[in-house]
């Protein structure tokens, strides 16, 4: 199994905001945009696993600027890390300025998913190798998380209590 980059795994959805997925306010719905975001990930897990891929779990959501009606949003997903059957994917949310055309980034989220087979087993994935800065940046905090996320559930002790404090300054 070769090793293979973000780049390859990366997935960009365009699509503009109607009526329908809008709230009171006429700002896109939060579970609507938490949907895009999950099909994004979804092809940029399956890009990389080239396997079946299933949500594990949402880790983050930042829902930094409303998404008004009408407005242009692009949804762009790519794998942060690869473990040994799991996968985390970071998403970045971008909505388009009506009059300038100018990208703002208006939220951004990191899920995980796992590859499967056909009957559900999880199975190894493609290891990464990250190659801008901004990618070596998320690759070296995706472990950071997942130990944190370990520690947190009970499935891995710190050495010492300076390894538990530097997981939650780096994070």
């Amino acid at each position: 199994m070769h090793t293979k980059t973000p780049s390859e795994s990366r997935t960009v959805m365009t699509d503009m905001v109607l009526p329908s997925e809008t709230n009171p306010l006429n700002n896109l719905f939060g579970g609507e945009l938490l949907a895009r975001m999950d099909r994004a990930a979804s092809i940029a897990a399956r890009r990389h696993s080239r396997r079946i891929t299933v949500t594990a779990s949402v880790n983050h959501v930042a829902f930094n600027r409303s998404v008004p009606l009408g407005s242009v949003v692009t949804v762009e997903a790519a794998v942060s890390r690869a473990f040994r059957t799991s996968m985390e994917i970071y998403i970045d949310v971008w909505m388009e300025d009506r009059i300038s055309g100018e990208k703002v980034k208006a939220n951004e989220a990191i899920y995980t998913f796992v590859a499967v087979d056909e009957q559900g087993t999880p199975t190894e994935v493609p290891g990464l190798e990250p190659e801008s800065t901004l990618e070596k940046e998320r690759y070296a905090a995706a472990l950071r998380r997942k130990q944190l996320s370990l520690v947190l559930a009970g499935k891995m002790q710190p050495n010492d209590a300076t390894e538990l404090k530097a997981l939650f300054i780096k994070n």
